[in-house]
Formats: C-alpha cells, sequence, structure tokens
C-alpha cells in the first residue's frame, strides 16, 4: 500500500471500549500509544478487537504542536511527549520530525512563524496533539 499520509504506525490493539455509535481504540505503537475514535460500523467491518494488529494513519497537517512548558491543558486525547529531531523549513511551512518517549517518529506540518514561536529546534522538547478523531485504522485487506 502506497499513501500520502506521513505517519502511517504499524500497532496492536490492546484495548477496545464500543458505545452506542462510536468506540475508543487504543493502539499500542511499540512502547508509544495512541487513542483513536472510530465508529462502530468500522469496529465491525474491520473486525477491530483486542490484540489485532492494525495500521494507525495521521496526516502530518493534523499533528498539532506545542511547546512542552505551555501548561495549556486540552481536551484531545492524544497528546505525546517527545523531542525533536528535524525541522526542514520551507517557503510558508515547515516539517518538524517529533521523536517519542518509545521511539516512534512522528511528522507535523505547521507554519514556519509557530516554529519560531514555540522555539522548536532539534533537541528541544514538544508535545504532538492528535484528536482522536484523527486518526484512520486500516486492516490488511
Amino acid at each position: 500500500m502506497k499513501i500520502s499520509a506521513r505517519n502511517v504506525f504499524e500497532g496492536t490493539i490492546d484495548t477496545l471500549q464500543p458505545g452506542a455509535v462510536n468506540a475508543e481504540v487504543s493502539i499500542a505503537l511499540g512502547n508509544d500509544r495512541l487513542v483513536a475514535v472510530v465508529t462502530m460500523e468500522s469496529v465491525r467491518s474491520l473486525e477491530l478487537a483486542a490484540g489485532k494488529s492494525v495500521l494507525a494513519i495521521v496526516k502530518a497537517p493534523w499533528v498539532l504542536l506545542m511547546s512542552d512548558d505551555s501548561g495549556v491543558r486540552l481536551s484531545a486525547r492524544n497528546q505525546l511527549r517527545g523531542t525533536v529531531k528535524l525541522v526542514e523549513a520551507g517557503a510558508v511551512n515547515a516539517e518538524v520530525v517529533l521523536t517519542l518517549a518509545g521511539g516512534t517518529e512522528l511528522t507535523s506540518i505547521v507554519t514556519k512563524e509557530a516554529v519560531a514561536e514555540l522555539g522548536l529546534k532539534p533537541g528541544t522538547s514538544a508535545i504532538a496533539v492528535i484528536k482522536a478523531s484523527h486518526v484512520i485504522l486500516g486492516v490488511p485487506a
């Protein structure tokens, strides 16, 4: 499978909490964890269950970054602490690669202005923020 999304992670479902319309799916990515919210129809059609291998897909523009010392509390389920590995500046935006505590690498696309305001450079701490509804799950056909 070829896909344009920068963040494609292989993981294993460790918990699945069904609801009336949606289910919350917790995915182990080695030592890191990502939470997705999918419809119950997706749970059925993808045959999702604890222990099943899945692909978790997150487009880089959906990954927000904040500085480690921002003091802001958010409702987003995925707040993943890491260290900036790379900042690649473009004309307007920059690609920022963050290495999470467990070793998973995550790519974000943010404005160059945000990079400057947050002081993002290799070696600095940052938190990646991803809404659980922005995590797309896939399974082999």
